[in-house]
């Protein structure tokens, strides 16, 4: 279930009623909270993109050797 809470935001009238237009969302509600599922995964690609080039690894690792039967 979800754990709702109710705010009260003022958000621009022209912005809402063109997310609503561009989306398939039916409601204000839906399209906020669709804006904030998209935010919160863009953020948590960025954190895995910061990662690239952070992590050593062994070049002469051979991953094929684990896949095959012993």
């Amino acid at each position: 279930m979800f754990n709702n809470i109710a705010i009260t935001v003022q958000i621009d009238k022209a912005l809402i009623q063109e997310a609503l237009v561009i989306s398939n969302q039916q409601t204000e509600r839906d399209v906020v909270e669709q804006a904030l599922r998209e935010y919160v995964q863009r953020r948590k690609h960025l954190k895995v993109l910061e990662l690239f080039g952070t992590i050593d690894y062994n070049e002469d690792y051979n991953y094929k050797q684990q896949r095959q039967k012993q």
